[in-house]
């Protein structure tokens, strides 16, 4: 008799044991996993916010150009300063082009001619892409005249090439205390004309009249802006059409070497890029660039300068089968001159070529995939681990223990079978003198 009395009891203290073990372990468990997920994201989220926010402090321009010398990129009044454009996680063209100072060829027999000073130049193969060498090539600086070849591009492709454009008094105005290429007012030319002559001489009156012809300067700008991005020249935003200096103008050496050759892509540009000299009514324009009647076999020679931007220049040549073009941005003239720097550093690329060196990177044919930039990668991990921690807390079991689940889990548990034990003791008492008076009666 006692054994199956005791069988439901020991199943029941059995049963009533397995739910307190269950509350634990799963209690126990769901504040673990809360603790390590919030924890391993947390840590995640340091070593991105710390890797996010050295990384652009690494190389002092990979946000933002130095700081200007002049009021020309304040803006309007009432306008608040552009922000700096975001700072790709991968850098565009390759690992590689993401490092400052030199970015060379790891079985370059030498360096980089003394004489470029400029602070930041790419060079690469026009018709493979490869880039062979760079300095700093992603730094933001500003590109002066140099970005008119991304306008050319732009009224090559949306204009037709013998649409006539009349310069206005606002055109030859917009040159004033500027350099000019001269085209009269009252002058009617090509858009062809206009963009070959554009291509040979720094001025801000051929700018702003084909930026006119495209529906005005704001429009113009857009449509650069937007072909930029679409090539994968990430560190460009363009302010003026011309390349004067504004409110958030920006690119790289990488962006405008880029350009170029998506530029010479166009035979419509590569065409207007070959143009020698051009006779606008009346006026000769000629390119003085003396790159074009020093180097053998140079293709384009375009100097400018800015005080903002200092010197800048884009020079191209062909050579023993290689097309090679140079990029140098915030470059000095005070011991030499900008065309000698350029050649000096295609002499260094054909070097390069001739001992078939590896490449360190690559002009790409279009834009790489959208990914978090540098500077907002951090800020989502954060975000993330937030939200890891709101929702830990937000669960049942938390809202119903808080942060004592485990011991308050304990203590019940206990206190279940202490009540337990003591109602089977009674139950077992009652059992047993049920029985004796069961005995007594039938004696």
């Amino acid at each position: 008799m006692p054994l199956p009395a005791r069988r439901p009891a020991a199943a029941l203290l059995t049963a009533v044991a397995c739910v307190v073990t269950a509350v634990f372990v799963t209690t126990g468990s769901a504040a673990a996993v809360i603790t390590t997920t919030t924890t391993s994201t947390s840590a995640t989220s340091t070593s991105t916010s710390t890797s996010g926010s050295a990384a652009p402090n690494e190389c002092p321009n990979k946000q933002s150009p130095p700081a200007a010398e002049d009021d020309a990129e304040q803006p309007p009044a009432g306008s608040p300063a552009p922000k700096p454009l975001p700072v790709p996680a991968d850098p565009v063209g390759g690992d590689q082009l993401g490092k400052c100072g030199f970015v060379l060829p790891p079985d370059a027999a030498t360096a980089p001619p003394s004489e470029v000073n400029a602070a930041s130049w790419v060079l690469a193969d026009l018709d493979t892409g490869a880039v062979l060498a760079a300095k700093d090539p992603h730094a933001r600086q500003r590109p002066a005249a140099l970005i008119k070849v991304l306008l050319a591009m732009v009224a090559l492709n949306d204009l037709k090439p013998n649409t006539p454009v009349l310069i206005t008094q606002e055109d030859v105005d917009a040159a004033k205390g500027y350099s000019a290429v001269g085209v009269p007012a009252g002058g009617k030319f090509t858009v062809t004309q206009l963009v070959e002559a554009m291509l040979l001489k720094p001025g801000n009156d051929v700018p702003n009249a084909l930026a006119r012809a495209l529906g005005g300067v704001p429009k113009t700008l857009d449509l650069m802006n937007a072909a930029a991005k679409q090539m994968g020249a990430l560190d460009t935003r363009v302010a003026t059409p011309g390349g004067l200096d504004g409110p958030g103008m920006s690119t790289s050496a990488y962006d405008l070497a880029l350009i170029y050759r998506h530029a010479m892509q166009m035979p419509a540009f590569a065409d207007a890029a070959a143009v020698k000299s051009v006779t606008l009514g009346g006026v000769a324009v000629h390119n003085t660039d003396s790159l074009l009647t020093t180097y053998a076999g140079a293709i384009t020679g375009i100097s400018s300068n800015t005080t903002d931007a200092h010197s800048t220049n884009l020079s191209s040549a062909g050579k023993a089968g290689h097309r090679l073009v140079a990029v140098l941005l915030r470059g000095e003239t005070t011991a030499f001159p900008m065309y000698r720097q350029s050649s000096k550093l295609l002499d260094y690329g054909f070097a390069l070529t001739a001992a078939n060196v590896h490449q360190v990177g690559v002009l790409v044919d279009q834009a790489p995939p959208v990914k978090p930039s540098v500077s907002s990668s951090s800020s989502v991990t954060t975000t993330d681990a937030a939200n890891v921690a709101n929702a830990a807390e937000n669960t049942p079991m938390y809202q119903a223990f808080g942060n004592v689940g485990m011991p308050l889990t304990i203590v019940a548990g206990v206190g279940v079978l202490v009540v337990l034990a003591m109602y089977l003791r009674k139950r077992r008492a009652r059992a047993a003198r049920a029985r004796r008076l069961a005995a007594q009666a039938n004696s």
